[in-house]
Order: C-alpha cells, then sequence, then structure tokens
C-alpha cells in the first residue's frame, strides 16, 4: 500500500452559511417586524438573528428554519445551529470531524469527513478560547493550518502501546491530544501525517481523529480507541464554538460611530459599543445596570438589582436606573464599617414625623398661593392685552368672527409647544402648527416681547385684524390673552412662500412668469385693502417674498403682521423703532422712522425686482457694489441697460412691452421720495393692466382653466392664470407640489 501525499485535500466545511455571508450589506438598520418569527424548534433566535432576510440585521445574520425527522432546526447555511448567545457573542454548531482509518479490504489508509471554515469576509471566528483542536489516536499526528499553510501551523499527535496505557477523561497525548488556536481564524484545513497510520495495529484502534471543537463538550473515553464511538455521536458531528461581531468592513466601533450613521447596529439608548476581539468588528452590550437586546430599540431595561438583595441583612434595597441604593428602616442606620444596619437613637423617629408633618402642609399651602397667584397673573395680562375690550366688542357686535383661547387649550393643541410641530422662526416670534377643536388646522405664533404701549393697543388691533376678511390676507383666527405675551392665532396655509417659488425649495418648479405675476398682483390686492379700505387703515411694515403664503391652490395670502401698526393718529403713536427686513427697508424710513403705506410701496418694488430678475434683494458676498438689487436695478434702468439685470428666463420670453412696464412700475415704487412713489392702489391697477399683455391676442383663458393648469385637475376659485408664450411647462400639479411643513408667518 503506497501513502497518499502528506497534505490532505483541503476540507471544506459544511458551515456553508457563515461563508456564504461574504459581506454584510450597506442598508440601514431597521427594525424587525412583530411578526418575524423567533423561535425553531427548541432554538430561541434573537436579533439581529432573525429567520428570513428582513427578520435579520443583515443579510450574513440570516437563519433557516428546517424540518429533518418531523423536527424543526435551525441552520446556518448547511451547519445545524445548537444555541446563540448575546451576551457572549458567541454561537454553537454542530462540525464534522475528519477521519483517518485502515481500510481493510484495500490495505490502504482512507480520509473522510470535512472539518474548515469558508468565508474571509464572514461575520464568524473561531473562538480560541472555547475550542482546541483535538486529535484521538493510537498512532496520530494531524495539522491544523490556515488557507495556504504558509502563516499559522500547528500539530497535535497521539500515541500509546495497548489501551491500558488511557485514562478516562484524560486528554495528555496518551491517545488523546489537545492544542489551543490563535484568535481571528475564520478558515482551517487539517492533514494527517501519513507516516503515523494504524495499519499495522488496527486490531484495537483503526480510526484516528481530529477535529476543532468545543473544549467543554469534550471527555475523553478509552471507548474512542476501540470502537467507532467517537465517530457515532451526531453523525460524526460535534459542537464548535463561533464568535460574531457587526463587522460590515468596520474595524471598531469608533470606526462604525463616524461613518455608519445609517448603519450602526447599537440601537438601543442604554447600549454600548465595544471592539471585538477576535477579528474586525464590534458588538453591542447593554450599559452597566441594565439588560436585554442592545440592537433593538429600547431594547435594554433597567435590571431590578434588589430582586438579588445586595444590600445587608435588615437593609432595604431601592432600584434606581441603572443601579441601586441601600437604606435601613426608620429608626436604624447604616454602618460603614460593619456594612450592616444597626439601632439609630429615637430622635431620628420624632424628626422624621415631624419633617414630614411640615413639609405636607408647607406643599399644601404652597400649591393654593401659586393657584392664586397664577390665576391673578393671568387675569392681569388679559386686562393688559385688551380682553375686557374685546369681550364688550364681542358681545356688542354680533357675527365678530374671533375666538379668545385658553393657554390650556393651545397647549393641547400644539402638544405643549413640541419640536416637532414647529413650522417657522423668525424675529417676531414661533409659529407652531396646532389642532384646535373642530379639527381645525392652524398656525399659532407665540409673539416675542412688546412694550407696555402695544400691550394698552393689542386688544383694539385683534379687533381690528380679526375684521379683515379678504382672499389675500391670512385670515386670524383668534388669539390667547391670559399669557405674558399674547400668542395668535392664523388659519394654516400649505404650500410655502413666493420666497420659496423664486429662489427656495421649490425654485426647480420653473412656473411661467405669468403665474408668477398673477401672484404679486394679488399680494398687492391684498396690501391694498390693508391701506384703503380697512378701518383705520393697515400699514404691514415687513413687505417681502417670505411674507406672502401660498395657500393650496397657490393664491396669494399676505401675512405676518408682527411689523404692523394702525395708521398713526399722533406724532407719539408716529415714531417707533426701526424694524423690517435689509434689502426691503425703506431708506426715507431708514431715515425718518416713520413708518408709511409708502413704506410698504417701496418692499413691494423690491418683490417686483427679485420676480423680473430671479435674484435675492441682498447678496452678503460678491463686489460691493452688487449687493444691493435695488441699486443695481437703478443704476441698469439710468443707462438703459435693462437687459443686464433680467433673469434668463424671462429674456425673449415675454414682451417686451410687459417687461419694460413692470420695471417701470418697480422703479417708479423705487423712487427715494415717498411721496413720488405710487399708491398700492394705482399699483394693483397697473398689474392688471400688465397681465393681460402677457396673454395672446387670440387666446383667453377663464379662471376654472389657470386652476386646472396650476393643480393638475382641480378647479379653484378667485384666481387666474395667463396663458403663456414663454415654452415653459404647462402648470400642472406635478410643477407645484403640496408642502405641508412650509416655513412662514414667522420671519
Amino acid at each position: 500500500m503506497q501513502p497518499r501525499s502528506r497534505e490532505m485535500r483541503i476540507l471544506q466545511v459544511g458551515l456553508g452559511l457563515l461563508l456564504l455571508f461574504a459581506a454584510q450589506d450597506g442598508h440601514a438598520i431597521a427594525v424587525p417586524s412583530p411578526q418575524c418569527r423567533r423561535q425553531c424548534g427548541d432554538v430561541e433566535i434573537e436579533y439581529p438573528f432573525g429567520i428570513g432576510m428582513s427578520c435579520s440585521l443583515t443579510a450574513a445574520f440570516n437563519i433557516s428554519c428546517k424540518v429533518q425527522g418531523g423536527i424543526s432546526k435551525p441552520f446556518i447555511g448547511t451547519v445545524e445551529l445548537l444555541n446563540i448567545s448575546l451576551t457572549h457573542a458567541t454561537v454553537r454548531v454542530l462540525h464534522r470531524i475528519a477521519t483517518y482509518c485502515y481500510n481493510t479490504s484495500s490495505g490502504r489508509m482512507d480520509r473522510s469527513g470535512v472539518a474548515g471554515l469558508n468565508g474571509r469576509d464572514s461575520i464568524y471566528r473561531f473562538s480560541a478560547i472555547d475550542n482546541k483542536f483535538t486529535v484521538i489516536g493510537h498512532n496520530a499526528l494531524a495539522y491544523i493550518s490556515d488557507r495556504n499553510g504558509t502563516g499559522y501551523q500547528s500539530g497535535c499527535v497521539s500515541t500509546c502501546s495497548t489501551l491500558s496505557d488511557l485514562t478516562d477523561g484524560s486528554c495528555s497525548g496518551i491517545g488523546c491530544c489537545q492544542t489551543a488556536i490563535p484568535r481571528g481564524m475564520d478558515y482551517y484545513r487539517v492533514s494527517f501525517d501519513d507516516r503515523f497510520n494504524t495499519s499495522q495495529v488496527w486490531t484495537f484502534s483503526r480510526c484516528s481523529y481530529a477535529v476543532l471543537m468545543e473544549a467543554a463538550a469534550f471527555n475523553f473515553r478509552t471507548m474512542y480507541l476501540n470502537t467507532t464511538r467517537f465517530n457515532d455521536t451526531n453523525a460524526g458531528r460535534v459542537p464548535v464554538v463561533l464568535d460574531w461581531a457587526v463587522r460590515n468592513g468596520t474595524k471598531s466601533c469608533e470606526v462604525a460611530k463616524r461613518n455608519e450613521a445609517g448603519t450602526y447596529a447599537c440601537l438601543s439608548n442604554n447600549s454600548v459599543c465595544v471592539d471585538s476581539t477576535n477579528g474586525p468588528g464590534y458588538l453591542c452590550n447593554c450599559s452597566q445596570g441594565y439588560e436585554g437586546n442592545p440592537y433593538l430599540p429600547h431594547g435594554c431595561q433597567d435590571v431590578n438589582e434588589c430582586n438579588n438583595s445586595p444590600c445587608p441583612s435588615g437593609g432595604v434595597c431601592h432600584n434606581t436606573i441603572g443601579g441601586y441604593q441601600c437604606s435601613c428602616r426608620a429608626g436604624r442606620k447604616l454602618s460603614k464599617q460593619s456594612k450592616t444596619c444597626i439601632p439609630d437613637a429615637g430622635l431620628i423617629i420624632g424628626v422624621t414625623i415631624g419633617f414630614l408633618v411640615l413639609m405636607i402642609f408647607s406643599s399644601s399651602g404652597c400649591m393654593i398661593l401659586q393657584r392664586r397667584k397664577l390665576n391673578k397673573v393671568k387675569q392681569e395680562h388679559f386686562r393688559q392685552h385688551g380682553g375686557l375690550l374685546l369681550f364688550e366688542r364681542m358681545k356688542s357686535e354680533k357675527g365678530l368672527a374671533f375666538t379668545v383661547f385658553t393657554e390650556a387649550e393651545l397647549i393641547q393643541a400644539t402638544n405643549n409647544y413640541d419640536k416637532s410641530r414647529i413650522i417657522g422662526k423668525g424675529g417676531h416670534g414661533t409659529v407652531y402648527k396646532g389642532i384646535v377643536k373642530d379639527n381645525m388646522h392652524v398656525a399659532i405664533k407665540r409673539c416675542a416681547l412688546i412694550d407696555e404701549r402695544q400691550k394698552k393697543e393689542f386688544g383694539q388691533e385683534m379687533l381690528i385684524l380679526s375684521q379683515i376678511n379678504h382672499k389675500n390676507i391670512v385670515k386670524l383666527v383668534g388669539c390667547c390673552l391670559e399669557v405674558e405675551v399674547p400668542m395668535l392665532v392664523y388659519e394654516f396655509i400649505p404650500n410655502g412662500t413666493l420666497f420659496e417659488l423664486i429662489h427656495g425649495k421649490n425654485q426647480a418648479l420653473q412656473i411661467s412668469f405669468s403665474t408668477l405675476l398673477r401672484i404679486a398682483h394679488e399680494a398687492a390686492e391684498g396690501l391694498n385693502f390693508l391701506h384703503s379700505y380697512a378701518s383705520p387703515p393697515i400699514i404691514h411694515g415687513d413687505v417681502k417674498t417670505a411674507n406672502i403664503l401660498l395657500d393650496d391652490k397657490y393664491m396669494a395670502k399676505v401675512s405676518d403682521f408682527g411689523a404692523s401698526v394702525l395708521d398713526p393718529s399722533d406724532e407719539e403713536q408716529y415714531v417707533t423703532m426701526v424694524q423690517g427686513t435689509c434689502g426691503y427697508l425703506d431708506p426715507e424710513y431708514l431715515q425718518t422712522c416713520q413708518l408709511t403705506d409708502k413704506s410698504d410701496v417701496y418692499s413691494f418694488g423690491v418683490i417686483l425686482l427679485e420676480i423680473l430678475t430671479g435674484q435675492v434683494p441682498l447678496k452678503l458676498d460678491g463686489p460691493e457694489k452688487r449687493r444691493n438689487l435695488s441699486s443695481n436695478f437703478l443704476l441698469a434702468m439710468k443707462e438703459n441697460n435693462l437687459d443686464a439685470v433680467l433673469a434668463s428666463h424671462v429674456k425673449g420670453q415675454e414682451s417686451i412691452e410687459l417687461i419694460k412696464g413692470i420695471a417701470e412700475l418697480a422703479r417708479q415704487c423705487l423712487d427715494m421720495c415717498g411721496n413720488n412713489r405710487p399708491s398700492m392702489k394705482e399699483i394693483a391697477d397697473e398689474l392688471g393692466r400688465l397681465r393681460k399683455l402677457s396673454l395672446h391676442p387670440w387666446i383667453q383663458l377663464n379662471t376654472e382653466m389657470e386652476s386646472e393648469s396650476l393643480l393638475d385637475g382641480r378647479s379653484t376659485t378667485g384666481s387666474e392664470i395667463e396663458a403663456t408664450t414663454t415654452g415653459y411647462p404647462s402648470q400642472e400639479g406635478a410643477d407645484l407640489p403640496m408642502n405641508p411643513r412650509s416655513s412662514y408667518y414667522a420671519r
């Protein structure tokens, strides 16, 4: 009989699984569905492992559940899984034994079985702590090596002369030997030395065995040499322990936290990340004082240490978040020296009782006083903000559509002013989206601080604003007066602002110039109503594209009256502090601090420039001479070079008469002298006339056709859209999507 080659052919492990998962995928971590199976046979499958791709952290953690002999068993690839440990980050699987036996028929030594692990990028590594390379035989030398046999290589030799030399439970080289393996092994191969064989003495030891297996599961028996018992258990399979980790190409926790924000696996708030001690990657553990599954949101729960009675005899254990505290019963104290509860002076009992009685009376008294004080403060705020005046007017004037909300109602409507409800912030306050009674969606503005004079006028102003009913002005629904700074409640406008349509996130819609012109015309109508028809007239004070909202039909709505004032009736009211937005401020107002209706006209002229040029009113970068849009425009008009400042999509798309008409109107609005500027009524009339120029002489579209073009078939009222020859796409609903969280009201 000629011996075979010394090197045994590479034996591939049936742990095909481990190694089918060559790399974890990089998708974002998703919480498994509650419908995912968490049991296969008598084995619990804990997340991040799961039965099915959608129930595990990644494909590398997938477990298959198969039925064999009428019993459900979990498998990692083709290898049977025995159990999973999250605490120790290990799995136990059944591993096949490699054999080297004398064949009596052929008179040769035959090799059989498989051993090894395949998968350089697997999440699994052989445990160097729990496993040992074990060789059994009367005359055997087996080798264990890495992939190429050029790196790690070790061997174990087992010899014995007679069965009487063997001892049960002893694996010290006589009939059985074991050796440790290094960390980081994800693959190995086994070979037997042909010079060591049992061909001549097979009468009591025909086979030799070699396998990497769990050390704690092995107990040597002498019968393994004179029978085939060692290879009969579990069909020639023995347990082996595999260390697992979240690898995914990640070498440490630091890298995972920095580069894997969407795939970081430690989801529980009370979890910590630890680097893997066996190969690259990381593991998740619950923080000290917590237990559970750190790979699930809220998976780590507080441990009740008091269940294990950690306190001394007679002590009382108090569980705390992440720990515990020990105390002694009344009349006793904890001795630091003996760590026991010892008797205390009786004075403590009396002091404790007296203190408790005092606290009860003090707390009750404070609560009563605080409640009375709070009610008194609310009544005072209500009076200061003109609440009594409001109620008198509401009683005397039937049909006054105005609601005075309580503070509690607005707290409930905004979920206690939750940050997720914020839809706008600005110099005049913060705006929250809320839902009040009758399931009505509103915008609730918590105003910034106001002075004493404004507090006195607040009630009167609210009465005036509440009576404004114009389709192009945001309607004031009500207010809350029982707080230090009053809160305003407006109708909710969903589709953003004109600023966003021209410059911001909706800029890509590329709506037609005629539609922008319509929106400007509607805004002018709203401002004209404030100036000409409100009694007394109202000056807005902060006219800008960010304060022109767009409703669900993309109709203009003038908003944010935080800087508005009533038309002053005396010199004291006429002078106010300078406020507004840079780039829109009237130069005459900056010099005199006198806010007039012509101040709104100047700001509206800047809006016309934004529509013509597509530029913001003020640029903080670039050459200093080109930072102010108004100055650049007026210079271009003076030099008869209007084409230099026009937006590219305007040039050649509209008639020169229309463009020049709008430019001339903007120039008049931007006149340095307020008296030379047109009124808002004149502006609205002129825009109405100019809008007709944007229509082909043979095309006339009614209101319904505009609404269908803009909103994809939904009819609207009170708005028009013109046919345009600009070449831009028609105003379909897809061009103007809804924006449920627009930043408005507060700028």
